[in-house]
């Protein structure tokens, strides 16, 4: 579903095993994304410690989670866009880094004020992480499995919520909440520093800049040593003008927003599934075990959709997947309003609707990538994936209004399904773009080109 660019397509590796040098650096991505999902909970595993520890009401901690998330939504759009310019390698390895000094401050602050500001300016650093690891781990992923692989590096998300779950059960009691930061602090430095020292840099982001440099060709060399090296053509050096601009430009107007829309949609029902489930469900009825066991079945769920939707995706297209995966996460979504009462099937449709919500939400990180060239990669990603933290900052917020009108369990459900019916609108949108694209252009189109010494318009595939 990528939209026509001017930029050839990168076949370097894509008939060949993969190499040791791209497992290295899928491996790194991964792990990426294991710290932004171990950053982005450590807030909520240390607050009832933390609460404790200052005596303080558990709503003044509702800022101070929206603080990390609105960073991410700055950083996402401010700075993710950068590694454009100066690459993905050292943008990964300064974000992470200034992660790692902000969890180290952390348990310094005294006062909730304090903790906003450091919240919000590690988030600024994780914004620029996931749009950057995934652009880099499609990079250097053969075209054949690149969504599988790529989605599979999303997986590290989940990975590093339950890590973060296990690392708070292990330093609290002895350290209080704030070895949940120190901990924190010190693999997300560590990561820092071996991506300092093995992290390679993207091949198409050093054919792109850095054409025929001895550092470039033995780039290329390593991936595949018998290989005729590629040649950067002129059309790909960068544009210029704003992101937006660019963002828009080559067909892309449409698109864009669509991705922009679908993201939105999607994270403002996960994060309402994440936020809210388990209250929802001890509403219902349930032990505090069993809701939080129901809040888990929603990331499991994920985990598994973050597999199992890449290889469809692969084999079928995004279009088609997402389109019939969002639309079943409504319908999971329903099952849960319907179901709430009874246990073991409103597990099975939260698991569902985690498939479909969590999973989705990697499928349309990898679609950006897809979508956009080299040169405004990461500008894609981050914007799309900021403009979706918007998402997850109201979906929190949506439902706490709703609670607050008294809305009934079933009735707050039934509301959070629609977000995925507009995630299915915009998907299905994209997919038609696409299937016109794949028309080829009509005489008159191709008259009216020649006539006017113009291009064909790129709603069309010549």
């Amino acid at each position: 579903m990528a939209s026509p660019t001017q930029e050839p397509a990168f076949s370097l590796f894509d008939n060949r095993p993969v190499a040791p040098i791209q497992w290295r650096a899928l491996g790194l991505c991964a792990l990426c994304m294991v710290i932004d999902g171990l950053d982005v909970q450590a807030m909520a595993y240390a607050a009832p410690a933390l609460i404790k520890a200052w005596g303080a009401n558990r709503s003044v901690l509702g800022p101070v989670f929206g603080a990390g998330l609105l960073g991410m939504f700055v950083g996402s759009l401010v700075l993710a866009g950068f590694a454009d310019k100066i690459g993905r390698r050292p943008m990964l390895i300064a974000a992470t880094a200034w992660v790692a000094l902000c969890m180290t401050v952390t348990p310094f602050a005294s006062s909730i004020g304090q903790l906003i500001g450091i919240r919000f300016a590690a988030g600024i650093g994780m914004g620029a992480i996931v749009p950057n690891a995934m652009a880099l781990a499609g990079e250097y992923s053969p075209a054949r499995i690149r969504v599988s692989l790529m989605m599979a590096v999303s997986s590290g998300y989940i990975l590093g919520g339950v890590l973060g779950g296990g690392i708070a059960a292990v330093v609290i009691a002895p350290f209080g909440w704030s070895g949940v930061f120190y901990a924190g602090a010190l693999l997300t430095a560590l990561l820092s520093l071996s991506m300092f020292s093995a992290l390679p840099e993207s091949p198409q982001f050093c054919l792109l800049r850095h054409p025929g440099t001895p550092r470039t060709l033995l780039l290329l060399h390593r991936l595949a040593p018998d290989a005729a090296m590629p040649v950067s053509p002129s059309a790909n050096k960068p544009l210029k003008g704003n992101a937006l601009a660019m963002l828009l430009g080559e067909g892309r107007r449409i698109v864009t927003p669509l991705l922009w829309v679908a993201n939105f949609a999607n994270m403002l029902c996960a994060y309402f599934l994440a936020a809210w489930i388990p209250v929802l469900m001890s509403g219902s009825g349930y032990s505090s075990n069993k809701a939080v066991l129901a809040g888990t079945a929603l990331w499991l769920g994920g985990l598994v959709g973050n597999f199992v939707l890449g290889t469809l995706i692969d084999r079928r297209g995004f279009a088609v997947v997402l389109l019939i995966n969002f639309a079943l996460g409504g319908l999971a979504i329903v099952g849960i309003s319907y179901f709430h009462a009874l246990p073991q099937a409103a597990v099975v449709c939260i698991a569902l609707a985690g498939f479909c919500i969590l999973g989705g939400q990697s499928g349309l990180n990898a679609l950006a990538v897809t979508i956009y060239p080299t040169r405004t990669r990461a500008t894609g990603a981050g914007w799309a994936l900021g403009l979706g933290r918007l998402g997850a900052v109201l979906g929190p917020i949506a439902g706490g209004q709703l609670m607050g009108m008294a809305w009934s369990v079933d009735q707050t459900l039934l509301v959070s399904a629609v977000p995925t019916v507009v995630a299915a609108l915009a998907v299905g949108g994209l997919g038609r773009i696409q299937a016109r694209r794949a028309q080829p252009p009509s005489s008159s189109e191709r008259e009216f080109a020649v006539e006017h010494n113009t291009s064909i318009p790129l709603d069309k595939k010549a």
